[in-house]
């Protein structure tokens, strides 16, 4: 597993627009019908990352809390699914509904959503605000495999709540670290 840090995309920018299938419900769907009026998070994962494995119940348990908030939350798996077939459409299925997302898990098959956002690695973060411009981009917290740190989602948790209060994010935001998107 390589140790891929975010590429941290600028602060203001508009989220690029897509349209993906959601692996979850089976429907082709769009940030336009997914975004939030509040904040909308949008993250890379993938099913086989142990980075991805090792924060997940934080990211369940985040997303709930935030979802009653109205937050947006989407998942988006990037991941060449010819080389890395654990990553397909019918098993992100499997594992959303394994590990209890509450939220979209879409397939992003030509990479080119991942290459818009320039997403690096899995997990990468994003949170936009209710124009969708990126606020935060960065960790969920600073635990990770083998680190011993707990897992929190501390530092997601304070860039949320400080948009959800009309702020500006106020702490460092610190790039996320994770296994690099496998390109095709």
């Amino acid at each position: 597993m390589a140790r891929t840090p975010s590429n941290m995309l600028p602060l203001g920018t508009l989220a690029p627009d897509f349209t993906l299938l959601d692996t979850v419900s089976g429907k082709t769907v769009s940030l336009d019908e997914l975004k939030s009026d509040k904040a909308t998070v949008i993250m890379f994962i993938c099913n086989h990352c142990p980075f991805v494995k090792h924060v997940d119940e934080a990211i369940v348990s985040l997303t709930k809390d935030y979802q009653a908030k109205g937050v947006s939350v989407i998942a988006i798996s990037s991941n060449d699914v010819e080389n890395y077939p654990q990553d397909s459409p019918e098993l992100m299925k499997e594992e959303a509904e394994k590990v209890g997302y509450t939220f979209p898990y879409l397939y992003d098959e030509t990479q080119e959503v991942a290459k818009a956002y320039d997403a690096a690695c899995t997990p990468d973060f994003y949170v936009f605000d209710k124009d969708l411009k990126c606020a935060y981009r960065g960790q969920l917290d600073d635990s990770r495999p083998g680190n011993d740190k707990p897992v929190t989602g501390k530092d997601l948790r304070a860039a949320l709540d400080e948009i959800l209060e009309g702020k500006e994010v106020s702490a460092p935001q610190i790039p996320s670290l994770g296994c690099n998107i496998k390109w095709k």
